[in-house]
């Protein structure tokens, strides 16, 4: 029987000349970029290390996909925007991705089943027999990987501070938990009342925009818990790398003003916190001759702006401090800070706790520590970039793809993103500074260094990447590569 099979692609002309398309371009791959991250891992160690947290009871005879290449494989992945298992059934026959997971076979032609070659890396079962080893009960098929969740504990801290820059004087750790939505019968599966779904409630610590700390919890819970056990594994480890000198203020929103916290804090030398507060009828009375003053201040600003013809002021703002206790829950009277704000006809509390006095010698020369107004603006509520950087992990790296069945997988996949995103802010620390890239998020990186169209040409004794001619980021490529390979 003759097949009759369309080789070639027609489209409408381009003046003259016909237009054609077809698939013969041979090993071409659309993730140029994966080289960059190849040479920052290289750089760091840092899937090597973690591979070294799980433990292989595979017969290594008839191992065809080693541990440090499949965790390559999850987290360069992750790192170039592929989320799910099922995108390394195709990604295993790419041979520019094979070279950055450092399999020294790229097309697969080594092989031992007919219908595995031309697949360099592992496809979807294999990745997910990886991630489930870590399941209690699985069975014994996938307990053959199994990864030791206290080591890369351990190795997520220990990478995350050696980003730190060993000349800080003052280190701010963000805390916040927040929700990770679910859509199945996954393991501890509950409802929370305040983001109105089925969740879990992972707890993150940054230190900047580098990651200390990603613990995926079940919502049933203080959003909180938690936080006091990761401290005492991230203090000492700070204080090992950085000395005694240093100061650390712990920063969170109102969901961390718990009073077992914040006494284990004020115990600890050194160390010092900086909370929202919850408004209650309490706070508001104590605000409210600040409140009384503002409104006669910004009636008169407006009546001022009036009689000249300008237009009013919309919104006006005062800040006092005071001793407060609550009537059960503290055991002692702490600093609370109080923003009386006025927008349009409405008053806006808020409030801030904190054990820093103002007077400490070592806050002298930092402003955003002195006063109770620097300490609400420029310092509280720049906690609001450690947001972002939450939303960048579970946007860009997919952190919230917690979607396999038993919860230490899911663990797991929040570990494999985490250290996706260190990996693309340290080469952003390292190699990106001064370009037009260095503030730029993981999702704009990829987006304009990883995706560019590249060929791959094999020989025994190089392997050689063509890419695009026109691909518009070719400086700040090139001056990364140097600053990587130096």
């Amino acid at each position: 029987m003759t097949e009759c099979c369309q080789q070639t692609f027609g489209f409408q002309a381009l003046g003259s000349r016909r237009v054609e398309a077809d698939f013969s371009g041979g090993h071409l791959s659309s993730d140029g970029g994966v080289l960059l991250l190849r040479e920052a891992d290289r750089h760091l160690s840092l899937c090597d290390k973690l591979a070294r947290c799980f433990s292989d009871n595979r017969h290594q005879r008839f191992v065809e996909h080693s541990l440090p290449v499949m965790i390559r494989q999850r987290v360069l992945g992750l790192a170039l925007g592929y989320e799910d298992l099922n995108d390394h059934e195709h990604l295993r026959t790419d041979p520019l991705l094979a070279a950055a997971c450092e399999n020294p076979d790229l097309l697969g032609e080594t092989r031992r089943h007919e219908q595995d070659r031309g697949k360099a890396l592992a496809g979807k079962s294999t990745l997910n027999r990886l991630e489930l080893g870590s399941v209690a009960k699985s069975s014994g098929k996938y307990r053959k990987i199994k990864a030791n969740a206290d080591s890369i504990r351990n190795l997520l801290l220990e990478e995350g501070i050696k980003a730190i820059p060993r000349k800080s004087r003052l280190i701010v750790l963000d805390f916040d938990a927040t929700d990770d939505p679910i859509h199945g019968n996954q393991e501890g599966r509950f409802f929370h009342g305040y983001y109105r779904n089925y969740c879990y409630l992972p707890l993150y610590c940054f230190c900047g925009d580098i990651p200390l700390c990603a613990e995926l919890r079940t919502s049933d819970r203080d959003g909180s818990q938690g936080t006091l056990e990761a401290l005492q594994r991230i203090i000492p480890a700070i204080r090992k790398r950085l000395g005694d000198e240093v100061k650390i203020i712990i920063r969170g929103d109102s969901g961390f003003c718990r009073d077992e916290l914040m006494t284990w804090i004020e115990e600890q030398v050194g160390v010092h916190y900086v909370f929202g507060l919850a408004r209650n009828k309490r706070l508001e009375t104590l605000l409210q001759p600040t409140f009384q003053a503002l409104h006669a201040s910004h009636a008169a600003a407006g009546e001022a702006a009036r009689s000249e013809g300008r237009e009013e002021p919309h919104a006006a703002r005062a800040f006092s401090e005071f001793q407060y206790q609550t009537q059960k829950s503290w055991s002692r009277a702490r600093r609370v800070i109080g923003k009386a704000e006025i927008l349009g006809e409405k008053e806006n509390p808020r409030f801030i706790v904190t054990d820093l006095t103002g007077n400490e010698e070592w806050a002298a020369g930092l402003p955003s520590l002195t006063t109770a107004k620097a300490l609400y603006e420029k310092f509280y509520c720049a906690r609001g970039d450690m947001e972002n950087r939450i939303k960048e992990q579970q946007l860009d790296l997919f952190a919230d793809r917690t979607s396999t069945a038993p919860m230490a997988s899911n663990q797991l996949r929040l570990w494999f993103s985490t250290f996706a995103y260190l990996l693309v802010a340290r080469l952003r620390g390292i190699a990106l500074q001064g370009s037009v890239l260095a503030k730029a998020t993981a999702g704009t990186i990829r987006l304009r260094l990883f995706k560019v169209a590249a060929m791959v040409v094999v020989s025994v004794r190089r392997v050689h990447v063509r890419m695009a001619s026109a691909f518009p980021m070719q400086e700040v490529f090139r001056s990364a590569c140097e600053r990587l390979r130096t």
